[in-house]
C-alpha cells in the first residue's frame, strides 16, 4: 500500500493509493479501512482532514458503492471519522473529554483550549406547565424562561441545549449569546451548588440531525440536569443532547475498602 502525502489543506480530499487483493480472504472494505485507520491513529492524517468520498473511491478502486460505504462507515463506528452532510467524511476532531462535575460546558471547553460560540435558537417566556412544576418545584402560575441554544466548538456544532429557568433570575438574551449559562447566572449572584443529573443516549431526530449537521439516526449523548442553589431552591432544569462522536464524559471511580 502506498498513500499519497496528506495535503496541508484539510479541505483537499486525502486519497488512499492502494492495490486491492481481490483473491485475499480479507474483505475489500477491510483492506480499505485498515490502512486509513492506521494513518489516523499514527497521526499522519490530521484532525478534520477530508477523505475521498464513497462515489469517487468506488469508481477509482473499481468496487461497489456499498463496499466503499461500508469501509467509511466502519471508520465512523470506530470513532475515527465523522460523516456530515455538506461537509463530507473527515478525520474526527479532538474529542471533548469532560469530567463529571457541576460546571458549565462553555467554561470546560474554553479551559480545554477550544474556541466556542453560542447561538440562541429560542428565548420564550411562559407560565409553568405541570412538567415544569415537577422539575422546578415551582408554583403552577410562576413565570419561567425556556431557552434553547446551539453550542459550537471550533466551528462545529456540538450540542443542543435546552434550559428552563425562573424568570426572576433568568439571564438576558444578550448575556446568553456571549457567555455560558452558569457565568450568566453568576452575574445575577446566582450560583449552583448541587445538581441531580441523568445521562443517557438516543438516536438523532430529523430536527436534531439538521441542527447538529449529522446524519439522521446518529447517536446522541443525552443529559438531564436539575441544579440547586445553597438553599436547595431549583435554579434551572436542562435537557441537552450532544453529538456522541465529539463528546465524552469521564466518571472518576473510587474503591471503598475497610
Amino acid at each position: 500500500m502506498e498513500e499519497k502525502e496528506p495535503s496541508q489543506n484539510l479541505d483537499t480530499p486525502f486519497i488512499l493509493d492502494i492495490k486491492l487483493n481481490r483473491h485475499s480472504t480479507d474483505p475489500l472494505y477491510q483492506q480499505i479501512l485498515e490502512p486509513i485507520s492506521k494513518l489516523i491513529k499514527n497521526g499522519t492524517l490530521a484532525p478534520n482532514q477530508l477523505l475521498e468520498d464513497e462515489i469517487s473511491m468506488a469508481q477509482r478502486l473499481q468496487i461497489s458503492r456499498p463496499t466503499a460505504r461500508r469501509a467509511l462507515q466502519e471508520l465512523v463506528d470506530s470513532g475515527l471519522v465523522v460523516r456530515r452532510r455538506g461537509v463530507g467524511t473527515r478525520v474526527t476532531p479532538s474529542h471533548v473529554h469532560r469530567q463529571l462535575a457541576l460546571t458549565s460546558l462553555n467554561d470546560d471547553l474554553i479551559k480545554a483550549g477550544h474556541t466556542t460560540r453560542t447561538e440562541v435558537l429560542e428565548y420564550q417566556i411562559h407560565l409553568a406547565t405541570p412538567e415544569d412544576v415537577e422539575f422546578l418545584n415551582c408554583a403552577p402560575d410562576e413565570e419561567l424562561v425556556t431557552i434553547q441554544r446551539l453550542r459550537w466548538i471550533d466551528d462545529h456544532p456540538l450540542a443542543l441545549l435546552k434550559n428552563t429557568i425562573p424568570s426572576r433570575i433568568a439571564p438576558t438574551l444578550t448575556e446568553l449569546s456571549h457567555f455560558g449559562l452558569y457565568e450568566s447566572l453568576s452575574r445575577h449572584n446566582v450560583f449552583p451548588t448541587s445538581a441531580i443529573q441523568t445521562l443517557g443516549a438516543k438516536n438523532a431526530s430529523k430536527r436534531e440531525s439538521d441542527i447538529l449537521n449529522i446524519e439522521p439516526g446518529n447517536a446522541l449523548f443525552t443529559m438531564q440536569r436539575t441544579a440547586y442553589d445553597e438553599n436547595g431552591k431549583v435554579i434551572e432544569h436542562g435537557n441537552h443532547v450532544y453529538d456522541a462522536q465529539q463528546y465524552k464524559m469521564t466518571f472518576p471511580l473510587v474503591s471503598h475498602t475497610n
